[in-house]
């Protein structure tokens, strides 16, 4: 995890979210990835980042399909192969009295609640 941005509650309109954005303050939660395998990931994606409360539960997830400015979330690129790097990012909501203070990787071998955390 590089960051995690604050957004404005109006950032996620183009989303049309409806009444899931009411109250909520939307995250950026940046991070970088780097192949260190032997396996070429070319046009794999990384879903299985979350951000996650202060107590640790889980934030509110906005799945991003198509482009959206403030959080690009990008394929990894053809030739992703030892060594290359890509950044990314995942839009989570928190309700205004509180916020996103980190962030849970629980793609494999971890399961959700119980993978990879950072604050």
């Amino acid at each position: 995890m590089t960051s995690i941005d604050k957004g404005d509650p109006a950032d996620p309109a183009p989303l049309k979210l409806g009444d899931k954005a009411t109250g909520m303050v939307p995250y950026y939660v940046r991070f970088k990835v780097t192949n260190t395998g032997s396996t070429d990931l070319s046009f794999a994606s990384l879903t299985q980042v979350k951000g996650t409360l202060p107590d640790g539960s889980e934030a509110s997830e906005v799945m991003l399909i198509g482009t959206f400015d403030k959080c690009p979330h990008p394929s990894f690129p053809k030739g992703f192969t030892n060594g290359q790097s890509i950044t990314s990012c995942v839009l989570a909501l928190a309700p205004t009295a509180t916020k996103v203070a980190g962030a849970e990787y629980w793609g494999e071998p971890y399961t959700l609640g119980k993978g990879v955390n950072w604050k």
